[in-house]
Order: C-alpha cells, then structure tokens, then sequence
C-alpha cells in the first residue's frame, strides 16, 4: 500500500536522509541555492520536484510586502545551482501545463 506524505513529514524525511549521508563523512561544503515555492502551488507538483530533482524542503521565512507587510513562512526546495534551476524550469513548465488543462 503507498502511503502519501503531507508537507511536513516530506521535510522530515528529507532531513532525516540528509543526516544519514552526512553522518561521519567529511563532505566538502557546497554553495546552496533556494527555490521559492509558491504559495498555492499543486502539491503533487512539489513531490515531483523533491524526488526527481533531490532537493532538500525546507521553510524559510521571507518578507510579504502584500497585505500587512509581514514575514511568512514558505516552502523552499534547496540543493546546487544546476538541480535549482532546473527544478524551476520544470516547476514553470508543469504549472503552465496544469493551467492550460483548466
């Protein structure tokens, strides 16, 4: 039977993958890039994206500048430049497509 994450336990996973590989080993540190997801966004969508793309959820608080000008928190999907913009060129894609099939 598959069983389908929410949000939170996708991040949760994720962190727990990335602690196992980082365990003992002495990785060099690698410049992280983030993918701003927003909000809305179709779920389904961000899975693909984590799973073909391996990066990393997490939450990040960034500045709204729309109703009371307040910080939120967003999901960002984190990992190397090149699997970032790729992961976006998909996103764009993939929401173009779901919003021409409406």
């Amino acid at each position: 039977m598959h069983k389908t994450l929410n949000l939170d336990e996708l991040i949760a996973a994720k962190q727990r993958e990335k602690e196992e590989v980082e365990g003992g080993s002495d990785q060099k540190t690698e410049e992280l890039y983030d993918l701003l997801i927003p909000p809305g966004t179709i779920v389904s969508i961000i899975y693909d994206i984590v799973e073909e793309f391996d990066l990393e959820p997490v939450n990040r608080k960034v500045f709204v500048g729309v109703a009371n000008s307040e910080e939120r928190e967003i999901l960002a999907l984190r990992g190397p430049l090149d699997k970032v913009q790729a992961a976006e060129k998909f996103l764009n894609e993939e929401m173009n497509a779901w919003l021409e099939s409406r």
